[in-house]
C-alpha cells in the first residue's frame, strides 16, 4: 500500500511498516517527507485495531536516513527557522507518544536528522554496517529535531555532549555499548526478523498496558508532570480493564491470557 511520494506504507497481518524510500538522496528527510509521515501516523491512530506495532525504515542497503535534506537549508534563516524545526519535533514527539511500540530498523546511516528519528523511536534494531552521528556543528548548526534532549536522556550528558561536540560518527558496535541500539543484527533481513520477534512478544501482551507504559516512562521527561503521580493514575486505569481481569484469571488458571484491548 502506498499513497505518498516519499515514502512506502505497508500493512500487514499486526504490524504497519514505514519505509521513507528517497534512495538517491540516501532517504533524507525534506519537509515534504517528514508531512508525510505525520499524515501516515494520524491516519494510523483513526484505525488502529489489531496492530502492535510500528516499523520505521529507509528503504535500501546504504542509509536508514542520512539527515535532513541539505539542499533545502540554503531557504532557511532566522525568520523561517523555528517552523522549520517545529515540523519534526512536532512529527518526532507524535511518534514518541504513539500508543504502540515504534521500532526504528536502522541499517547503514543515521546521521542528524535520521539519529534523531531513530531516538524518537521507542526501541531501534541495527545492522552490522549501521553508523550514528549528530554532525550539525559541522554546519555551523545544532541538532534541531531533539537530539541535544533525547541523546542526554539515552546514552548520557557526558558521552552525549561528546558526540555532538565532535560531530564524530559512531559504528553499531559502539552504539550498542553506549544503549543507544537495543540489538544489532548482521543484515536488514535479520534486523527485520529480530523486530518481527518483539511485536509478536507485545502482541501476547495487554494493549492497554502497552500504552500505559509508554505513557508512564514519557512523563519522567515532562516537566509539567510528576512522573509517580502519573504512574499511579495509570496503574488505577489498568485496574478498570477487562485486561487486568483477564491476565489476573489466566495467572491464576495457569494459563496464556487472551487480552482483547478493553
Amino acid at each position: 500500500m502506498n499513497n505518498y511520494n516519499n515514502i512506502n506504507v505497508y500493512k500487514k497481518d499486526f504490524y504497519f511498516h514505514i519505509e521513507i524510500n528517497r534512495p538517491k538522496q540516501l532517504n533524507a528527510l525534506n519537509q515534504d517527507t517528514i508531512k508525510e509521515i505525520g499524515s501516515c501516523l494520524n491516519a494510523f491512530e483513526k484505525n488502529n485495531k489489531g496492530y502492535f506495532g510500528i516499523i520505521i525504515s529507509g528503504s535500501g542497503e546504504k542509509s536508514f536516513v542520512a539527515g535532513a535534506d541539505i539542499t533545502e537549508f540554503t531557504l532557511v534563516n532566522k525568520k523561517n527557522s523555528k517552523k522549520f524545526c517545529q515540523k519534526g519535533h512536532e512529527l518526532y514527539n507524535k511518534i514518541e507518544n504513539m500508543s504502540v511500540p515504534v521500532i526504528a530498523l536502522v541499517n547503514g546511516y543515521a546521521l542528524g536528522g535520521g539519529c534523531e528519528l531513530a531516538m524518537a523511536c521507542h526501541l531501534r534494531i541495527a545492522t552490522k554496517n549501521a553508523t550514528f552521528s549528530q554532525p550539525e556543528v559541522n554546519l555551523g548548526l545544532i541538532p534541531g529535531y531533539g537530539g541535544t534532549q533525547r541523546l542526554i536522556q539515552i546514552i548520557g550528558k557526558t558521552k552525549g555532549l561528546e558526540l555532538m561536540l565532535s560531530a564524530e560518527m559512531i559504528s553499531s558496535s559502539i552504539a550498542l555499548d553506549l544503549g543507544l541500539v537495543n540489538y544489532v543484527l548482521e543484515d536488514k533481513k535479520q534486523a527485520m526478523d529480530k523486530v518481527l520477534e518483539l511485536i509478536n512478544i507485545f502482541k501476547r501482551k495487554s494493549p492497554i498496558a502497552i500504552k500505559n507504559v509508554i505513557k508512564s516512562v514519557n512523563s519522567f521527561y515532562d516537566n509539567d508532570v510528576n512522573g509517580f503521580d502519573k504512574e499511579i493514575e495509570l496503574f488505577s486505569e489498568c485496574c478498570d480493564t477487562n485486561d487486568f481481569k483477564e491476565g489476573a484469571l489466566a495467572f491464576i488458571e495457569k494459563r496464556c491470557p487472551n487480552f482483547k484491548g478493553d
